[in-house]
């Protein structure tokens, strides 16, 4: 029996190690390949060793892991014409492997234009009062809005954030006049009110005095009492004529 040459032995050898490279696949925990058959969708497999035929099947990698996806600054103008430049952030993830390659060519590239289609069209139909004061509502819509339409892409929207709204100067020195207005507007309304207190309780003890003249006259002695613990040298002060009745009574009884 012939011996086979040591060199087609180290080319099989070769040729060997090159179609199991090609053909062991190893997947990681957060990863799943979607396996094409001659074209024909043959399922999902991972994670761990997969293998695939050379030649005959393609695999598409798609990580399951959630995706922080940045939407860039969008000029809106609200429905108080209003211009603004607004940007958010989409938190989203991939929940049908199989659905996210073969229903949509580019499953991130189409969520991101559509996040900022979105975008726009929501904050478009706010005013500027709404999207300032109203901001936690206003991202639950649009999360709603783009989880609807990324579902049948096998793609489910967590969260949508809008991070930061940009106003024109002249807008920010109009709600900086209004705040101090209001803030100037709150501060005479305490005053107001502490102006109303205090009469309503000073109509409460002059009403009380006038019914009761014995507690004018203890008022009238404390005083008098505070008066004279000041360093004063010398003190006037008007005695009250109803002090002095009994005395001038007593003086007719005489006459």
């Amino acid at each position: 029996m012939e011996q086979i040459p040591v060199t087609i032995i180290v080319i099989a050898i070769v040729f060997i190690s090159i179609i199991a490279a090609n053909s062991i696949k190893i997947l990681r925990e957060y990863d799943r390949g979607v396996i094409f058959r001659l074209g024909r969708l043959l399922g999902v497999k991972g994670p761990g060793l997969i293998w695939l035929w050379p030649g005959i099947d393609r695999m598409v990698k798609v990580s399951l892991r959630t995706v922080v996806m940045d939407v860039p600054p969008q000029d809106i103008i609200t429905q108080d014409n209003v211009s603004l430049k607004v940007n958010a952030v989409v938190y989203f993830r991939v929940m049908q492997a199989e659905k996210a390659v073969v229903s949509v060519e580019n499953y991130l590239f189409a969520t991101s234009q559509l996040s900022q289609t979105t975008l726009r069209s929501v904050l478009g139909q706010s005013e500027l009062d709404d999207l300032l004061s109203q901001r936690e509502k206003i991202n639950q819509k649009l999360q709603q809005i783009i989880d609807s339409h990324t579902e049948p892409w096998g793609v489910k929207v967590s969260n949508v954030e809008v991070k930061q709204i940009d106003l024109p100067q002249e807008m920010q020195r109009a709600m900086a006049k209004q705040a101090e207005a209001e803030r100037e507007r709150r501060s005479k309304v305490i005053a107001a009110e502490g102006e109303f207190q205090a009469s309503q309780r000073l109509s409460d003890a002059a009403k009380v005095l006038s019914e009761q003249p014995s507690a004018l006259t203890l008022r009238y002695l404390q005083t008098l009492r505070e008066i004279a613990t000041e360093n004063n040298s010398t003190t006037i002060f008007p005695v009250p004529i109803d002090l002095l009745k009994p005395f001038m009574n007593m003086d007719k009884l005489q006459k």
